[in-house]
């Protein structure tokens, strides 16, 4: 699992719809079977999130929506589905435009790119802008960036580590427990300064400090009916954390996958032709753009950022005909569902039309998985994929990517988003917008 993450995965339904792993000490149950996989999403209460891995991250990044416990979550949802209203999204979709335009104006015909990390940029920095609409200044963002990139390369590795080893004064740990406590420190101080300033500034931020629980007045609604500042500085992290790497690690696979199918880039090239005409990627052009999205679907299918995640069961419970003991562990692993054999045709094949409308909906529910489902559903899917289907769309419009010497597109092993270690691409400028040169 910790060097080949995807083919343990893939291998698993193989086994059975419900096979059980170890990881370490602990017996995991995973469910490889679409309807197995729905029923443990949507079970929230007997499927909660926790376990003894989980709980690890929890005392990391804190108690957010992501993280949180069954019985805390619904007044949290609450609170923060206002952040993502779309007309808050349309004020975050031309941050997403800006920063897709800035990273490939800087781009050099001829120049090799380290991909995944020229797109965390610009994913981080997106998401930074759309948290806090007052811009920071470049050495609070390079500290942001330092911080979370930090957090992020250790953290789920940090999952299958014994407590005693993290508590060793060893550089790795210091340098993780240091940035854990700058990027406390950073969020803490911007929310006060947003406090002091008492206005709706139309970021997330500011829907975070002015979310009201309408709900609240409810015994069934405890918590009271706005987020602490704790809980405030939680759902930030989560979002730094889900909002930069995933988006990066998408659409660079989206670009490996297009590299290696000519056919299906020169199609989406003509789209994005088309509708962009050689300018910008546009935040209202993204219903415009279906091929687009349906490229960046199926590179989630194959490569799901999100790859690991536990559950543990509250209560007895049968699942798949196996009984599960309360406290038993569930590992949810998307992969294990979305490379099953006969669920999907040719499901290790890069196939974009497996996402038109007419083949989509024949597939059972639980067959895609990369935001989870349910009522812990990711609340910023429409959020990652606005801004995965514009950033791929400003680099194909722009620039033909080749994939360079030197690249190993193995997956990182145990990053918290499954990303290519090195995917070096050299950059061609592209020139008029031909048929012929959408065939290039």
């Amino acid at each position: 699992m910790m060097r080949d993450p995807l083919r343990f995965a893939g291998s698993l339904s193989d086994r059975g719809d419900l096979v059980e792993v170890r990881l370490g000490p602990v017996r995991a149950c995973v469910p490889c079977h679409p309807d197995l996989l729905w029923r443990v999403l949507t079970d929230d209460r007997t499927f909660d999130k926790g376990g003894p891995f989980f709980d690890r991250v929890r005392s990391t990044i804190g108690n957010g929506v992501g993280s949180c416990p069954y019985h805390e979550h619904r007044r949290q949802r609450r609170l923060i589905q206002p952040s993502f209203h779309p007309e808050r999204l349309k004020r975050y979709a031309t941050v997403m435009e800006q920063e897709a335009a800035a990273l490939t104006d800087e781009w050099e015909h001829g120049q090799t790119v380290d991909v995944y990390r020229a797109l965390y940029g610009a994913a981080l920095r997106t998401v930074l802008r759309s948290l806090f609409a007052t811009r920071l200044d470049a050495e609070a963002a390079a500290g942001f960036r330092e911080s979370v990139e930090t957090v992020l390369d250790q953290l789920t590795a940090r999952m299958f580590l014994p407590r005693t080893l993290q508590r060793l004064p060893l550089p790795a740990n210091r340098r993780f427990d240091r940035a854990v406590a700058e990027l406390r420190r950073g969020i803490e101080s911007l929310v006060a300064e947003y406090r002091r300033g008492g206005t709706d500034r139309g970021d997330l931020l500011s829907a975070l400090i002015t979310a009201r629980d309408e709900t609240a007045h409810d015994q069934a609604a405890p918590g009271g009916d706005s987020l602490d500042d704790t809980e405030i500085h939680d759902q930030v992290l989560t979002m730094l954390a889900a909002g930069s790497d995933s988006v990066a690690a998408a659409v660079s696979w989206a670009l490996y996958l297009l590299d290696r199918t000519p056919e299906a880039l020169a199609r989406l090239q003509r789209e994005v032709d088309a509708v962009l005409g050689g300018g910008p990627a546009r935040g209202g052009s993204v219903p415009e753009l279906p091929y687009t999205g349906q490229v960046i679907m199926e590179a989630l299918r194959l490569y799901p950022p999100g790859w690991l995640f536990t559950r543990v069961t509250t209560e007895r419970t049968e699942l798949g005909g196996h009984q599960l003991p309360p406290g038993t562990t569930v590992a949810f692993c998307a992969p294990a569902v979305h490379r099953r054999t006969g669920l999907y045709d040719h499901p290790d094949a890069f196939d974009p039309d497996r996402w038109l409308p007419e083949r989509a909906r024949t597939l059972p529910k639980g067959a895609f998985a990369a935001f989870g489902g349910g009522a812990r559903k990711c609340a910023g899917d429409t959020f990652g994929l606005t801004e995965s289907t514009l950033l791929l769309a400003a680099v194909v419009g722009r620039w033909r990517l080749r994939r360079a010497p030197g690249s190993d597109v193995r997956p990182v092993a145990l990053s918290t988003a499954l990303r290519p270690r090195r995917l070096l691409m050299e950059t061609s400028t592209r020139h008029a917008r031909t048929a012929q040169d959408g065939q290039s």
